[in-house]
């Protein structure tokens, strides 16, 4: 432990110049590293309970001990505080800070109330304000069911804007009675925008009083022998009946509502949430929070609650599993009531979310038990001289030397870590057809930007002994000390588990095969490849965009967007015919034409 009475000395320095007002603050070490990422209503306050050295765990005392200087940012408001924590704790990574490794999206469901006929739609993404969400699902399966309910009960539509303005007849959607046709004119605009009411009611959690109201249209329409019109009905009361026969009686009257419970169990915590909407079950997730020696399981749930909501919406209530000693400050940043629950059903929910938390705890411990297998074994087939920490895997990916990219992914002791996923844009065009060459820039691009933090235990490189000593060739002035260098190549028949693996001054073999060290190299290739040729496809269809709509004259950023918008696709919009063009809004008789001839001729 450094020395405690300097730290303490330093600290005391920077509370007399410390603000009283919201904000953050780091703590810095003498070699001018960020220590810790800091939140309070008041900024002075907040700091001087780390002076009592004697209340602090040993982790925060240790911390306080290296403390050479503070900086405070002041700003508006708690909410703000806590974007700004969350925003500087991701980009700087302090080391007394407890981590969230975050990089889920969740789907939701959303509704273009403004437009003429809104869709319903899944979407992930930023928001919009112009548009009403619903959500968050923790799985697309979950949001499937919802949008399945909701397309019977509302007959909404969920074609994209091209198909839905170039269509001249109805689509099967309408033929199995899950939409209602406002394409071609089978239900007016206002009668659509109050299935659109219906519909957000619904999602809001209001679902007996929209059952009330068709069974009232209902025997309307019996009485007045609209039988057709009365059997649509009834089929949408079905589909809200079956809602409510599925929802569990717990999840019945809560709205809006967060469960989150922390887990513990030796030295691993496991936090699980649970997202209820209008009465629905929207699915659980799992987190593990790193960084958490010697942490309270106050200061880890509250630093996750920041770091989550600092990304996700919070709902209009969050339930923990304890009691937190910031509570005040938190409700005031988030806008949501933090609860606590002895007796009800909301406290036989967070219960169910703690069991779930602790299940979570099992199956990872057994997951990780079960990896670090594979590494000793890969250690011990491969020669390495320790347990490998971050394995790169590469590959390439082109279609006949266009669109060439190179792509690395990592995998750690954790699994995957998406966020350290890398493409490379070949740059030499002269190189685009050669596999070897390619690997060659790629890799010693890599080197180039390589740090101690980011250094690999292990290359895996996706080739046979040509890739192998081109790599080796490109990387001969680069220090490689410690890292093992490693190419997998199909084998007879290109047989999946008969693959070979190659080693400069080693005899190449095959591993036994159908054993869980082969299957686990030939996952971690296998990824490798998904993400060359995601990231190829995703490069190719941007050009195709760009190449054909940037040429067309007088057709700049907004319009090439709202064309896009429009129709979707290019695809879509070389098809279409000058008067459906025309219908853009921004484009002229003149410029549609031009389009038209542009894809035509």
């Amino acid at each position: 432990m450094g020395n405690i009475q300097r730290g303490l000395e330093n600290l005391k320095r920077h509370i007399k110049v410390a603000p009283e007002k919201p904000g953050v603050y780091r703590m810095i070490d003498e070699n001018e590293k960020v220590l810790y990422v800091g939140k309070a209503k008041n900024i002075k306050k907040r700091i001087v309970a780390y002076s009592h050295i004697n209340k602090l765990p040993v982790r925060l005392q240790r911390m306080v001990s290296e403390i050479h200087r503070m900086e405070f940012i002041i700003v508006e408001n708690e909410a703000k505080a806590l974007l700004l924590e969350n925003e500087l704790i991701k980009k700087l990574e302090p080391k007394y800070n407890i981590l969230l490794k975050d990089d889920k999206t969740f789907p939701h469901l959303v509704i273009d109330v403004e437009s003429d006929f809104p869709a319903l739609r899944k979407y992930r993404g930023k928001r919009n304000d112009k548009s009403k969400y619903f959500g968050p699902f923790a799985s697309v399966l979950a949001v499937n069911n919802v949008l399945d309910t909701v397309q019977k009960a509302f007959l909404l539509r969920s074609c994209q804007d091209y198909v839905f303005h170039n269509r001249e007849r109805p689509c099967l959607q309408y033929q199995i009675k899950r939409c209602s046709a406002p394409c071609v004119g089978k239900i007016s605009r206002e009668d659509y925008h109050k299935l659109v009411r219906e519909a957000v009611d619904f999602l809001d959690g209001k679902n007996t009083k929209i059952q009330e109201e068709l069974s009232q249209k209902m025997q309307e329409a019996s009485d007045n022998l609209e039988f057709e019109k009365a059997v649509v009905l009834r089929d949408r009361i079905r589909a809200l009946t079956n809602v409510q026969n599925g929802t569990m009686v717990e999840y019945a009257n809560i709205n809006s509502c967060d469960f989150v419970a922390l887990a513990r169990k030796g030295n691993m915590v496991c936090i699980q949430v649970f997202f209820i909407r209008s009465g629905q079950n929207c699915g659980n997730v799992p987190y593990f929070p790193k960084q958490i020696q010697d942490a309270e399981d106050g200061e880890i749930l509250e630093a996750f609650l920041s770091s989550f909501y600092g990304e996700h919406v919070p709902p209009k209530e969050i339930v923990l599993s304890m009691e937190l000693e910031n509570k005040e400050f938190l409700e005031e940043a988030l806008s949501a009531h933090i609860n606590t629950y002895q007796k009800g059903p909301k406290a036989k929910l967070i219960q169910t979310a703690l069991n779930n938390a602790y299940a979570s705890i099992d199956r990872k411990v057994a997951m990780e038990a079960s990896v670090k297998a594979n590494l000793e074994e890969m250690a011990r087939v491969f020669d390495l001289p320790r347990l490998p920490k971050r394995i790169e895997i590469y590959d390439n990916s082109h279609i006949q030397g266009s669109y060439a990219i190179g792509a690395m992914v990592v995998a750690t002791p954790d699994g995957f870590d998406k966020k350290s996923y890398r493409t490379f844009n070949i740059k030499n065009p002269d190189i685009t057809n050669d596999d070897f060459a390619m690997m060659k820039e790629v890799l010693t691009r890599r080197f180039e930007r390589m740090s101690d933090e980011n250094r690999p235990d292990v290359i895996l490189l996706d080739g046979g002994l040509g890739q192998l000593h081109a790599v080796h060739e490109a990387l001969k002035d680069y220090d490689l000390s410690g890292i093992a260098i490693i190419a997998i190549s199909k084998g007879p028949d290109r047989n999946a588990g008969k693959e070979f693996y190659h080693q400069v001054g080693k005899e190449s073999f095959a591993l036994p095969y159908q054993s869980a060290i082969a299957f686990y190299l030939q996952n971690l290739r296998d990824e490798a490849h998904r993400f060359a040729i995601g990231t190829h496809r995703k490069k190719r269809a941007k050009s195709i965009t760009k190449s054909r709509l940037d040429e067309v004259d007088g057709i700049g950023a907004k319009r090439k967007r709202d064309l896009l918008n429009h129709f979707g696709s290019v695809e879509a919009i070389s098809q279409a015919l000058p008067k459906d063009i025309e219908k853009v809004e921004g484009i002229s008789k003149k410029t549609a034409e031009k389009i038209y001839n542009y894809f035509h001729n």
